[in-house]
């Protein structure tokens, strides 16, 4: 059940207050301290409105077109929050701009969004902190669509999970090999340790779906992978799961495949 849940919650859309848009950012992207205040405050009231759980007004600040380009829609979107609040009953999230620019239709505004929290499940709790860095196009005081550009999600559980040290690129050319290592910091000694890698699409279908999972017993410290993408573009959730007596800590990275 910790798994199939991860699987189904964890990646890409925690809040959907992950915002972007696709441009890349131009060389005159203004700092965030001058970032105008109506987007200042819309931000502000999207956090606040997320904090509460408050799906109806932070479905406001979407347009009825937006476009994600993970395949969500302001339906799927809704639907997703609906499934990962009830799932989680006191996530804490917090937006940071990072820069920001005037666009002759909008702001394209890029944010760091902090998501932290805890679930308790058969009598387990289980802590999850998140870190994404996206896009978002503003239009009319709404956000029109949405690109995440990196991202980074744990979830751990027990009295002493396993301290990882993730190894991974954030971005590759089509058909390179990479090197995905998730090492446990903490001496194994005499402790048995299981792990399980994992690479997965990075599309709306993907995130309603449970995958299997098949683990080893590791006779290092850690999960060493090679991974070889396909020839091309694409974007991939790499994630790793280790398992020891004392806990268990399940890390996501997002792999960007470009040509």
């Amino acid at each position: 059940m910790i798994m199939r849940h991860f699987w189904q919650s964890l990646p890409t859309l925690l809040l959907g207050i992950t915002l972007g848009w696709s441009y890349a950012l131009k060389a005159d992207a203004a700092p965030p301290e001058t970032t105008p205040n109506q987007v200042v405050t819309i931000l502000e009231q999207i956090e606040a409105a997320a904090n509460a759980q408050d799906l109806a007004t932070v479905m406001e600040f979407y347009s009825p077109e937006f476009t994600n380009t993970d395949g969500f829609d302001h339906n799927s979107l809704k639907e997703a929050l609906t499934q990962l609040w009830g799932q989680y009953s006191n996530l804490d999230y917090r937006i940071e701009v990072q820069s920001w620019e005037a666009e002759e239709n909008g702001v394209i505004v890029e944010t760091l969004t902090y998501i932290n929290g805890v679930q308790n499940r058969s009598n387990r709790d289980l802590k999850l902190d998140s870190v994404m860095r996206s896009r978002q196009h503003f239009e009319n005081g709404q956000i029109i669509s949405q690109e995440i550009l990196s991202e980074r999600n744990s979830l751990t559980s027990g009295s002493h999970p396993p301290t990882l040290t993730v190894l991974l690129p954030e971005k590759i050319g089509t058909g390179e090999p990479y090197n995905f290592d998730a090492i446990v910091e903490e001496p194994l000694g005499d402790r048995l340790l299981l792990g399980a890698a994992l690479e997965e699409g990075v599309t709306a279908e993907d995130f309603y779906q449970p995958r299997p999972l098949s683990f080893e017993l590791l006779s290092a410290g850690g999960l060493f992978k090679l991974g070889d993408p396909s020839g091309q573009p694409d974007k991939r959730w790499v994630s790793a799961v280790l398992i020891r007596a004392d806990g268990l800590v399940i890390v996501t990275r997002r792999l960007s495949i470009e040509n």
